[in-house]
């Protein structure tokens, strides 16, 4: 369960980018085990076990320090840190240095077997370079890696006495292994990136919803009153002047001024009604979508239960998109549940729980709360918040209503 857990609340792009990053650490492995334990297994020149050990050593060191760039790298290809051009060269030296001295050793009679110094060379060169793509961002470097790799093996076996058609074909079997792991480390590279970035455009997507809300609110009072308060402003301004003079026009002048007042009332009570009368269906609707462009898993029900009320519906309309907010905004929430359901005798209960609560409120208490306790208590309701077992947080709302008809099941999942 704790494993299940452990996976299943991170997001795509966490998911994503563990899996790239342990596969590289089981490259680490890999080349341990198929290079270094057969170095080890190998007899040393004359008998003597001291230079397999030496060199079962150089690939571990190797492994470990090709694993270590291949980590630094994807930090840099996710934005963490700078690109690890100094590791890059630490590596590339170290790869030259290694395989220049297996050379001399196998030239020296000291690798034993005569196939040890292939393996070292072709497996350490192969690593080195498909780690090195990493560091490179566009696909025209990436291109080089592999026949320069291959251009550098032919020429250090023919440096060392190696017949030209044992190193050009030590040559061309480096070439097609570094360009298969070079384009796997590219592809995996590529992959990550443009998942985080996605995951990033769902963040912003999720909280410009929210900003596109709240100016369209603003856009429509301001449409309201802007007209109005000018007209207010101007004739309060004439009744003051008219009742300096001691005319009668001065009281018309303030009843106009009391009826655009009260006009001005009851358009801002119809625009802000509009706001929040909200429809249960399609705040709920609404919440999913958002949550599902912030990247979370959002599951929301309706169990079978009744027909909701206009004034139980705006208030739970009101609670969704409430705890919708909380949700984006507090906390690192993987997944949230939505559930409603209603008892025989009427009884509405509205659920929003999700995981990734912190364990510390960030700030003073908002209002919004506070707000939905006031709401709700115009219907006897009540709500209640806080965190639960499992490092969750849940919200719930319940509303006392008579029995009524049946509302339809809906359950959808992003």
């Amino acid at each position: 369960m704790k494993l299940s857990g452990w996976w299943k609340n991170r997001s795509s792009a966490g998911k994503v980018e563990l899996y790239t990053r342990w596969s590289f650490h089981f490259f680490v492995v890999l080349e341990i085990v198929s290079i270094g334990l057969a170095v080890l297994g190998s007899t040393g020149g004359k008998g003597s076990p001291a230079v397999p050990v030496a060199l079962f050593l150089m690939v571990c060191a190797h492994s470990l320090l090709v694993g270590f760039l291949s980590s630094r790298s994807l930090d840099w290809i996710l934005g963490r840190r700078e690109r690890p051009v100094r590791l890059a060269v630490a590596v590339t030296a170290l790869t030259a240095a290694a395989t220049l001295g297996v050379l001399g050793l196998r030239v020296a009679g000291l690798t034993g077997d005569p196939a040890t110094a292939p393996t070292l060379v072709a497996g350490m060169t192969c690593y080195a370079s498909g780690t090195l793509v990493l560091c490179l961002r566009k696909v025209r470097q990436m291109r080089y890696v592999a026949p320069g790799a291959a251009a550098y093996v032919g020429l250090a076996f023919l440096a060392f006495g190696v017949p030209a058609g044992e190193s050009a074909g030590l040559a061309v079997g480096v070439l097609l292994t570094s360009a298969l792991i070079s384009a796997a480390c590219g592809f995996s590279g590529w992959l990550l990136d443009t998942v985080c970035e996605l995951d990033r455009a769902r963040e912003v997507q999720a909280q410009l919803a929210v900003a596109e809300e709240r100016l369209r609110f603003g856009r429509d009072l301001h449409d309201v009153m802007g007209r109005n308060l000018a007209v207010i402003a101007l004739k309060s301004e004439l009744a003051v002047q008219l009742a300096r003079r001691e005319r009668p026009e001065a009281v018309d002048q303030m009843i106009e001024v009391q009826r655009i007042a009260r006009e001005s009332q009851k358009e801002v009570r119809d625009v802000v009604r509009g706001y929040r009368e909200a429809n249960l269906a399609v705040e709920l609707e609404g919440a999913r979508g958002v949550l599902h462009a912030a990247g979370m898993d959002c599951l929301v029900e309706y169990e079978q239960g009744r027909e909701l009320p206009a004034e139980a519906q705006s208030a739970l309309g009101w609670v969704v998109r409430e705890a919708t907010t909380n949700v984006l905004r507090h906390g690192d929430a993987r997944s949230c549940v939505i559930r409603l359901t209603a008892a025989p005798s009427g009884t509405l209960t509205l659920v929003v729980e999700n995981d990734g609560a912190p364990k510390a409120p960030a700030g003073p208490p908002g209002s919004g709360l506070a707000g939905l306790r006031e709401r709700l208590a115009v219907l006897d309701g009540t709500l209640e918040a806080g965190p639960v077992d499992g490092g969750r947080f849940r919200l719930r709302a319940q509303i006392p209503g008579p029995a009524a008809g049946p509302i339809r099941e809906l359950e959808a999942r992003a």
